[in-house]
């Protein structure tokens, strides 16, 4: 049995080329996003910057703690404060008095160096933890590193690095299974007389399945084993680009070698299980081949669609429609997260793809084609008969395009609605946003400035969790309530003053005149604080809002004003679309995707104009000239890219129309982003490899 397959792999290698550098490239992408999870779990070693030469570092609490309902009983839960507390004066007064502190502030322009949140010293870590007790954290050794200032910017950015990282290795899986399967499906159709003169003369079904079992296993073990070189190779330049953009903190570095095995196993079996997965249902189709199929030279395609597919394809589309309605009728702010509008499209494009064949006819005799007299009949009979050919080209071009789609049209739309939301909130003619601002001492007549910081609330969401909110502290409430342009659904911003609070309709206690038990982000609280006023939950960016007083340490980060208060103070503008690690990772995501799809079409288009000899030669022989022929050939091949290219439009039509809703139902500006120049240019090289690939076979057959 081996003989023959390594027999046939060499013999057809062409055939199975496409595969075998889809499949490497797929695992080659999951061994080096896997190397970087493993070095973003467990980062690497490295020097404390604050207080390298301290052994010794006391840290105020930089968590808050608070007590909540697990089941019968209780438990802590913790969250990150925004910033370490001073360590507490006591504790400094015993500290001093034993050692030489070493102090230095984590920001260099906070001069109030009498409250530091850090101290470091040169002595026993015991007896500075039995001096200190709960009062305060003792780090040692990299734990020392929680003092530095970019601490917690590296948490955010470990933090996105993951998620992108992750779905990067989830698009590469995705995709591969399908261009694999598509490669194997189309094989078997292409073989079909082959597998009936293996059937005559006396292969049983069981052996037939049992010869493309072992094909895909020798492509998927060969095809995975590159994949893990080519991702060892590939991982530390990835982890210096995402440095170099700022992805990543300066001190990250991929881990290599033998560092970290999992990410090598992990992507070299599921590289595997994609190869067998793939061949499994055209391994069952194969073994179903009767002798009889020996005798077939009919290219029009029968029974293109078997029943478990068919299944398989709806159940994904029903799942997938299903969520979608679910999730705007239960929890609308959902699907504007990257979460939902990248998992719940992959159902959609993954049953659209699955039922491609069925939908392939009737697209092929509907689709407008030019006018080319015979040319153009033919390129529209050939394309509706031979339906695995137009489903095989078709269904690469549909997941690229639907991916380009759904990824870029709703992260746009999400933006868009951010900066739509951004612009509506306030009526002010003049903003100016910096690290810090500062209040004018005094301005003119008629003036109305607004100024305000970041801060952070700690809630009880019920007895069971505590929510963190980013939200906003304004020094001025009657300003801010004169240029606020907030959308209000119960109450009065003029009502907001220092004990009383503006929510939004997330909160559990969202009535007006209720009282909300918050912790301020110092972690000092809880305080109990009346609801002035309630917002529509927009975008997620609308409230909370209090006023300075419940925002300790806060600074001012924004002066809005009716009249222009300085040079820097430019007209209102919103944030921009998107930050640059969504964009670069969705960038990586759609290149990848249309990297397969180049890679499935090219090998898909060789395979099938390789045997299209004899009907060329009868093309030649009826009187079509070697250009006739040639336009047919590649004629079928862009029908069946503008079929992909329509279904995948429609899967993103179904997408941004779920989202779009799902804007209207949280009160939120509802401006989608129809994403043309993405899909576009998806299209357009999807139609490029479709004239190029079949090109030179076709003219080398119709001599």
């Amino acid at each position: 049995m081996l003989s023959v397959v390594l027999g046939g792999l060499r013999v057809r290698w062409a055939s199975f080329l496409g595969a075998f550098l889809a499949l490497a490239l797929g695992v080659g992408l999951l061994t080096a996003t896997g190397l970087g999870l493993a070095a973003a779990l467990d980062p690497p070693a490295h020097a404390p910057e604050r207080f390298a030469s301290s052994p010794v570092v006391v840290l105020g609490q930089d968590r808050l703690t608070v007590e909540v309902r697990r089941g019968p009983g209780t438990a802590l839960v913790s969250r990150p404060l925004d910033r370490p507390q001073p360590v507490d004066t006591a504790v400094l007064r015993e500290l001093r008095a034993r050692w030489t502190l070493t102090e230095r502030p984590a920001d260099p322009s906070d001069t109030a160096a009498a409250h530091p949140d850090a101290v470091g010293l040169d002595a026993p870590a015991a007896r500075v933890r039995a001096l200190v007790g709960d009062r305060a954290q003792v780090l040692t050794g990299d734990e020392r590193r929680r003092a530095d200032p970019g601490h917690e910017r590296d948490g955010q950015e470990l933090t996105g690095l993951n998620a992108l990282l992750g779905t990067a290795g989830g698009v590469a899986a995705f995709v591969s299974v399908f261009v694999v399967a598509s490669v194997f499906a189309f094989s078997v159709a292409l073989r079909r007389r082959e597998f009936g003169l293996l059937r005559t003369a006396g292969a049983t079904p069981g052996q037939v399945r049992r010869l493309l079992l072992a094909e895909a296993a020798v492509l998927g073990v060969t095809a995975s084993a590159a994949g893990c070189g080519l991702g060892a190779l590939a991982a530390p330049p990835m982890a210096r680009a995402l440095v170099a953009r700022e992805l990543a903190p300066g001190w990250f570095a991929a881990v290599s070698g033998g560092t970290a095995g999992w990410p090598y196993q992990l992507a070299f079996w599921t590289g595997l299980g994609v190869a067998l997965a793939g061949a499994a249902a055209a391994a069952h189709r194969a073994g179903r081949t009767g002798p009889t199929a020996a005798l077939r030279e009919a290219d029009v395609d029968r029974d293109v669609l078997p029943p478990g597919r068919a299944l398989l394809g709806a159940g994904l589309l029903a799942a997938g429609l299903g969520m979608l309605v679910w999730t705007y009728a239960t929890e609308p702010e959902a699907l504007l997260k990257r979460k939902t509008y990248t998992t719940l499209p992959m159902l959609l494009t993954g049953g659209a793809a699955l039922l491609a064949p069925l939908l392939a006819r009737p697209a092929a005799r509907l689709l407008p084609v030019p006018r080319g007299g015979a040319v153009g009949l033919l390129v529209r009979a050939n394309g509706a008969a031979a339906v695995r050919r137009t489903a095989a080209v078709a269904a690469p071009v549909l997941v690229t395009v639907a991916l380009a789609g759904t990824l870029s049209g709703a992260s746009e739309s999400v933006a868009r609605a951010k900066e739509t939301e951004a612009r509506d909130r306030t009526s002010a003619a003049y903003v100016a946003e910096r690290r810090e601002v500062t209040l004018p001492g005094r301005t003119p007549a008629g003036t109305v400035v607004a100024a305000s910081g970041p801060t952070s609330l700690f809630v009880r969401d019920g007895a069971e969790a505590v929510v963190k909110y980013r939200a906003r502290a304004v020094a001025d409430p009657a300003a801010f309530a004169e240029l606020a342009r907030l959308p209000v659904v119960a109450g009065d911003l003029r009502d907001l003053d220092d004990r009383s609070i503006v929510v939004n309709e997330e909160f559990e206690r969202r009535w007006v005149g209720e009282e909300v038990e918050v912790w301020r982000a110092d972690g000092s609280g809880p305080v109990r604080l009346r609801v002035a006023a309630v917002l529509a939950r927009g975008t997620g960016d609308n409230g909370p809002y209090v006023t300075r007083a419940q925002a300790p340490g806060s600074r001012l980060d924004r002066l809005e004003s009716n009249r222009p208060l300085a040079a820097d103070a430019g007209p209102a503008a919103a944030p921009p679309a998107a930050n640059r690690a969504a964009r670069l990772g969705l960038r990586l995501l759609l290149a990848l995707a249309l990297l397969y799809t180049v890679i499935g079409l090219a090998g898909t288009l060789l395979m099938a104009t390789s045997v299209r000899g004899g009907e060329l030669a009868s093309l030649r022989l009826a009187g079509a000239t070697r250009a006739q022929a040639l336009r047919a050939v590649t004629g079928e091949a862009l029908l069946a890219v503008a079929i992909g290219t329509v279904l995948g439009l429609a899967v993103t039509a179904v997408v941004l129309g779920a989202l779009g809703a799902g804007l209207a139902a949280l009160s939120a500006p509802v401006a989608l982003a129809v994403p043309w120049a993405w899909t576009g240019a998806a299209a357009a090289v999807c139609a490029v490899v479709a004239v190029a690939a079949p090109a030179l076979p076709a003219w080398r057959l119709s001599r």
